[in-house]
């Protein structure tokens, strides 16, 4: 292994504090790991990390070429590149970390497609609800719907998904089809949310200008889609979700449409990633590509 090589190791032991979590997302082991950063240090004079049996934590020294090694193997990227045509080969392996049923409904459907483009990018698709945190999980880029918490992951907006209110024909039945608003006080929600978060119970919705909201009587509580759909296929109770999930069930009846007039606003969706000048070509083509798959749900 070469400096770069060796600088590369280190950086990313850097990141997730931990040698046997590098060697898992560099896909080499544990020993080579190790050697590449006693090496370094033998070769830089100084002892980068502090260890320990649960962690290693970088030394002041280590702080220092951290920063120096990020901006060098920036600018060996940057060579590397200079002279090979854009039209070149797209490889490598690339981690990508979406909503569940982004991924089920619209991705994984989209794939042939996708390796068609490009053949030699090797995917790893995680669908998940939850938080991550990218760096100790080895994660190149995530999707997400909703308002997005202060970070300092790079956002790619990539627009704004329709919403829609809707019911099982089993539920409309037993209480009946809201036709305004201010019905919904006889009505029943399905509540969602994370577990720390409030607000599982709210009803939003835009009048005009106007953001309106109502927290709604409910049985149940779910953290996830796949179960928020699930509930209301039940007649548990009346939902607000993203149309393409379920566009399916609004065409074969197993769910219907409520309060058209008064529809909750568009949810952002974006694309995040740790470090725009570490972006590499395969992620900005699943940038693109993706891009391209979303808009048809966004709102114009």
């Amino acid at each position: 292994m070469d400096k770069i090589g060796r600088l590369r190791v280190f950086i990313q032991v850097a990141e997730v504090g931990s040698f046997i979590r590098a060697s898992q997302i560099l896909l080499m082991p544990k020993t080579t790991v190790s050697a590449a950063i006693q090496q370094l240090e033998h070769e830089m004079g100084a002892r980068l990390f502090h260890r320990t049996t649960r962690r290693v934590q970088l030394t002041s020294d280590g702080e220092l070429l951290l920063e120096k090694a990020r901006s060098l193997l920036f600018d060996v990227q940057t060579l590397e590149g200079l002279f090979h045509r854009q039209n070149g080969p797209i490889d490598g392996r690339l981690t990508v970390d979406v909503p569940s049923r982004i991924a089920r409904r619209m991705i994984v459907p989209a794939l042939p497609d996708f390796f068609v483009q490009y053949p030699d990018i090797q995917l790893f698709l995680s669908a998940s609800d939850r938080s991550i945190d990218l760096i100790q999980e080895g994660i190149d880029c995530v999707v997400r719907v909703g308002s997005l918490s202060d970070s300092s992951l790079v956002s790619q907006p990539l627009g704004r998904l329709s919403m829609i209110n809707c019911a099982s024909p089993d539920y409309l039945q037993r209480y009946g089809t809201p036709e305004h608003p201010e019905q919904l006080a006889g009505h029943w929600g399905v509540g969602y949310a994370q577990p720390t978060l409030a607000g599982a119970d709210t009803w939003v919705w835009q009048r005009g200008d106007q953001h309106m909201e109502k927290i709604l009587r409910s049985r149940v509580t779910v953290n996830n889609a796949e179960n928020y759909i699930g509930c209301c296929l039940a007649g548990l109770g009346m939902i607000q979700i993203p149309r393409f999930d379920v566009q399916h069930y609004l065409e074969d009846g197993s769910l219907c449409e409520v309060l058209p007039q008064a529809r909750p606003p568009a949810m952002g969706i974006a694309l995040l990633y740790p470090h725009r000048r570490q972006r590499s070509a395969r992620l900005t083509a699943f940038a693109e590509w993706f891009s391209h798959l979303i808009k048809p749900f966004c709102e114009n």
